[in-house]
């Protein structure tokens, strides 16, 4: 019965987890930046070594804020736990909701150049592309806020640490997911790979906007929602 019980904890914070990995995931820029330093020279180590900045401030990340979320006594209290985590979703929610308002209210010109950091990405070191990787989470308010909600989530379950830190992984390995898997595609099979990923590089640069409103849109509501029903509920 415990085992039991400790199978379906774990797959409760799953299921809490998954969307914060999936919204932490789909953000198209770094996306569209491992795509394009793969087109490029020595773009195997660029794309790995940017994938892996970004996976390294997440890490960070759960190592100084999950300390401070288990230290403070308020936090893990199911009451303080939940108000945190509901808090976080909120304010994640309303970030994006922003997000897909400003993208929304931007009108789009067809024929403009593309943005001059597109163009800067082909000349970056390998040493660039991973302080690059970094500076994207870092300076990334969402970002910072799916982590800290994520390791809320975490703090509030009471899984103990093994399992935590496990799944903590598990949520830094899949918001780095896409990134992770254009490198390891392109690391078996250059030319294979290289043509899909350059179409989808181009199919993302020409629908960037759209697909910032609509996953803006989507999982701003959803977190709001969460929010706020964990709030009065």
């Amino acid at each position: 019965m415990a085992a039991f019980a400790v199978q379906q904890n774990l797959a409760s914070v799953l299921v809490d987890l998954l969307p914060l990995m999936i919204g932490a995931a789909v953000v198209p820029v770094p996306i569209i930046i491992v795509l394009l330093l793969l087109g490029n020279q020595r773009g195997l180590l660029k794309g790995a070594v940017f994938v892996g900045g970004a996976i390294a401030v997440r890490l960070v990340q759960g190592i100084a804020f999950g300390y401070i979320f288990v230290s403070d006594p308020a936090a893990t209290t199911d009451t303080g736990g939940n108000l945190i985590v509901s808090w976080l979703l909120i304010v994640l929610g309303v970030l994006m909701l922003i997000t897909a308002f400003k993208k929304w209210d931007k009108d789009e010109d067809p024929d403009a150049p593309p943005p001059k950091w597109i163009a800067a990405v082909g000349s970056l070191s390998a040493l660039q592309a991973f302080g690059i990787g970094a500076a994207v989470v870092a300076l990334s308010t969402k970002q910072w806020v799916f982590t800290l909600s994520a390791i809320g989530v975490l703090g509030k379950a009471h899984l103990g640490p093994p399992a935590s830190i496990g799944l903590f992984l598990c949520y830094v390995l899949a918001a780095q997911a896409f990134g992770l898997i254009a490198v390891i595609a392109y690391a078996l099979s250059p030319r294979r790979a290289g043509g899909v990923l350059a179409a989808l590089c181009k199919w993302l640069e020409r629908n960037d906007r759209r697909v910032m409103i609509a996953v803006s849109l989507i999982f701003g509501l959803f977190f709001l929602i969460k929010g706020i029903t964990g709030l009065v509920g």
